[in-house]
Formats: structure tokens, C-alpha cells, sequence
């Protein structure tokens, strides 16, 4: 039975604002899928590429100009990081089904880790490569 007691008490514990802030939990759990996304993204322009280079070399070169451009360049630099931040939650993950770091201040500590290690990690794969 519902309580018809509410008051003015919010109806959703994940509303954004003055009832919930947000959390390195639930911020990295996002970003994870996001950057889930974003891979696809990346991927869908790196096939688009390939078949360009297999279709002609007028089709290509337009293709590679999209690519290589600055739009394309961000897109690439945005997919490499999400590469690395996919990665890192997912290694945080198995740790977690490990039944390791579980404790709110470890899980916090690996969060923390898992976004700092991904723009670490990103910014020395865009310097070598």
C-alpha cells in the first residue's frame, strides 16, 4: 500500500540538486558507461575509415580529411581516453568481484585512481604516439 504520508519528501533518491549529490561511485559508474559509448563512437569512425580506404582513393581522401581533422583528432583523443578509464573500471571491477576494496574509503581510493590513472595514461599514449 502506499504511504499517503509523503509530505514534501522527494519521490526519487537520484534526483539531482538539493536531494542528492553526487558520489565518486556513482560518477565513475557512468563515466564507465559512457565511455562505453564513446568507444563505439571511435570505432564506428575507424571502420568508416577503413572501408574508405577500401573504396577509392577520392572517397578516402575525403574520408581522411573528416579523420584527420581537428573534430576528428578530439574524437580519436576522446576515444583513446575512454579506451584507458573503460579498462581501469573494468580491472577495478574484477578487484571488486574479488571481493577486495569494498570498504568506502578503498572504493573511493580506486575511483580516484581509475580517473586519474585513465588521463595519466591518455596523455602519455597521445605524447608517444
Amino acid at each position: 500500500m502506499a504511504d499517503v504520508n509523503r509530505g514534501n519528501r522527494p519521490l526519487s533518491p537520484f534526483m539531482l540538486g538539493q536531494y542528492y549529490r553526487p558520489q565518486i561511485g556513482s560518477v565513475t559508474s557512468i563515466l564507465n558507461r559512457a565511455a562505453g559509448v564513446g568507444l563505439i563512437v571511435g570505432a564506428l569512425l575507424c571502420v568508416w575509415w577503413l572501408l574508405a580506404a577500401a573504396s577509392g582513393p577520392e572517397y578516402f581522401g575525403m574520408v581522411d580529411w573528416i579523420v584527420t581533422s581537428y573534430l576528428g583528432d578530439l574524437v580519436m583523443f576522446l576515444s583513446v581516453w575512454a579506451l584507458w578509464y573503460h579498462a581501469l573500471a573494468g580491472v577495478r571491477h574484477l578487484i571488486w568481484d574479488a571481493g577486495k576494496c569494498l570498504e568506502l574509503e578503498k572504493a573511493q581510493m580506486l575511483g580516484k585512481i581509475v580517473i586519474g590513472g585513465s588521463v595519466v595514461l591518455t596523455l602519455l599514449t597521445a605524447i608517444i604516439v
